[in-house]
């Protein structure tokens, strides 16, 4: 059972700018109140490496997601291996991390394409081509091709991660997303066409 108190205490120490008090409860038993306190640390731009790498390697699912997050502003932390969690939520959080931080993450390329094109679930799939689109490498184009051919959410991301490339096989792609049968996917495509 999640500690309410504690959980709080922790959330009010990253708005009170009370670091040592956030700090302090990194350690705690309950893993929301663990995840509460980095995201604190966070807040106030005092969580460190350390304290994130540590928090990546946490048995909670909560937490790693939390350190993925934490992650995108803090250098020096590597989440590439984050995409091969066994939890399907941290593997998004990383991908959208990673896709946060732009061109810093083009060495996740290969394996954000694993993701986008063989990953089981489908928010994962998303989170990596909405990475790749955001990277913009073009060894992340063959990947973005294909999830127009996915599901819908995944199709819609990776007609708008197409906006990053060129080439005759992004117009193929974008002239073949305006006749899908999704009109939100249609939609992405005529926006970009305009």
């Amino acid at each position: 059972m999640v500690d309410r108190s504690r959980r709080r205490a922790a959330a009010v120490a990253g708005h009170a700018g009370d670091a040592e008090a956030a700090r302090e409860l990194l350690g705690d038993p309950d893993p929301a109140v663990r995840a509460t306190a980095l995201g604190a640390l966070g807040r106030l731009g005092q969580a460190g490496a350390t304290d994130v790498r540590a928090a990546l390697a946490d048995p909670s699912p909560q937490v790693r997601s939390r350190a993925c997050r934490v992650a995108v502003s803090v250098p020096g932390v590597d989440l590439t291996g984050m995409l091969d969690d066994a939890d399907p939520r941290v593997v998004e959080v990383a991908a959208w991390a990673l896709g946060e931080r732009g061109e810093a993450s083009a060495g996740a390329v290969d394996v954000l394409t694993a993701v986008a094109t063989g990953h089981d679930d489908p928010l994962c799939r998303e989170a990596a081509v909405a990475a790749l689109g955001a990277i913009g490498d073009e060894a992340g184009l063959a990947a973005v091709l294909s999830a127009t051919r996915d599901k819908p959410a995944v199709r819609r991301r990776a007609v708008i991660a197409l906006a990053a490339f060129d080439g005759p096989e992004v117009d193929a792609a974008l002239d073949a997303a305006l006749k899908d049968r999704d009109w939100q996917v249609r939609q992405a495509a005529e926006d970009l066409r305009s």
